[in-house]
């Protein structure tokens, strides 16, 4: 009776402890490890990117000065040319004529004035003898003057023409490319049309508006001597691929405009291997500096209904969930505008299995981890 006793007691003692066992395992359960992560506060940069308009330095149209018809065209669309090289070369047949009659004008102009310095001579000498009237005189002296301005009006003439026939061969004003033709050879040009337009493609300008907050801390950090040196700024291209050469804002406009309370500031990229054309577009990305920031992870983060939330460990070891509103976004984590603070312990993995007042045993992030963590976002 005895030894059936112990017996007994032994199960019930074996049945007590592996209770027990299971309750603990039961509560190791409930309350899982997850990862924590405590903020902090740091000093960090963010990009931000504003859609911009890229232009040649220079952007200039050829049009024709003169009519005429297109002889020669000199040059192809796509072709670089230099200052002052011979594009589009006009009939000048009638500009040499035009020449030409001024050129007989002026030999006529001047025939006139020799013809009336001769008859002053001849008039003096009879007025000195008292032969005719000292009127006489003033009126050859008159006649005189009238032939040295038709010399001058002559002249003019021949230089305008001459001038007109020069415009017929048109020239590059400027190193650039050429960019579409859309008259041929043997077009009948009328004055004014447009031959082309040339760009210099060897800087480029890029134009962004930002809005009136941005561009007074912009405007605060130029006038810091502790920041006298401009940021460069970097051009993300149409396909999202880096422009391997920065920029630097060289300029702003001066007025705001109105509706959109933006203001243009222009950068200017070198563009030696002239993959930047004039018309494109593209994002220009300008680094602003933040201090003491509160980032957290955007790995810790979920959203409901276009809110941000994340888990965060109370006194208690129990998770509950917080909304937050992100001011910005930085590679993997969110710089918090409000709703998170320095201290609050945020669950950075693991989330998915996790409910609100769901008891936890937090595994804290080691110093360095935390510390290699936020610099990832500098």
């Amino acid at each position: 009776m005895t030894a059936i006793t112990s017996l007994n007691t032994l199960l019930i003692s074996a049945i007590l402890v592996g209770c027990t066992q299971q309750k603990e395992d039961k509560k190791k359960a409930d309350k899982p490890f997850v990862p924590v992560v405590q903020l902090i506060r740091q000093d960090t940069e963010i990009d931000h990117d504003y859609a911009g308009h890229i232009e040649a330095v220079q952007n200039v149209e050829i049009r024709a000065r003169v009519a005429g018809y297109l002889d020669n065209l000199l040059v192809d669309e796509g072709q670089p040319v230099r200052k002052g090289q011979l594009l589009f070369q006009l009939n000048q047949a009638e500009y040499q004529v035009k020449v030409a009659e001024a050129q007989a004008s002026l030999e006529n102009a001047q025939a006139q004035q020799q013809s009336a310095e001769v008859e002053l001579e001849r008039v003096k000498l009879l007025v000195d003898k008292n032969v005719i009237s000292p009127t006489e005189l003033k009126l050859v002296r008159a006649k005189m003057t009238t032939a040295r301005a038709g010399i001058d009006q002559a002249k003019a003439a021949l230089s305008n023409a001459r001038l007109l026939m020069s415009l017929t061969s048109i020239r590059a004003p400027f190193d650039g490319v050429i960019n579409r033709i859309p008259l041929k050879r043997g077009s009948l040009i009328d004055q004014g049309a447009l031959l082309t337009t040339i760009s210099d493609l060897s800087r480029m300008y890029a134009y962004v508006n930002i809005s009136e907050k941005e561009y007074l801390a912009f405007a605060r950090k130029r006038r810091d001597p502790q920041q006298a040196t401009v940021r460069e700024v970097e051009l993300l291209l149409a396909d999202g691929s880096l422009y391997p050469y920065k920029g630097k804002i060289e300029t702003t406009e001066t007025i705001f405009e109105g509706t959109s309370g933006t203001i243009a500031f222009r950068a200017a990229f070198t563009n030696p291997n002239r993959l930047l054309r004039h018309g494109a577009t593209g994002k220009i990305r300008l680094t602003t500096d933040v201090d003491d920031a509160v980032l957290v992870p955007q790995k810790a983060a979920f959203e409901v209904q276009d809110k941000h939330f994340v888990y965060v460990v109370d006194g208690g070891n129990k998770v509950r969930t917080r909304s937050f509103v992100p001011q910005s976004q930085i590679d993997q984590f969110y710089v918090v505008k409000s709703g998170l603070y320095v201290g609050d312990r945020v669950v950075y993995e693991g989330i998915q299995q996790l409910r609100d007042g769901m008891p936890v045993t937090p595994r804290p992030m080691s110093a360095d981890s935390v510390r290699a963590l936020f610099a990832a976002a500098r």
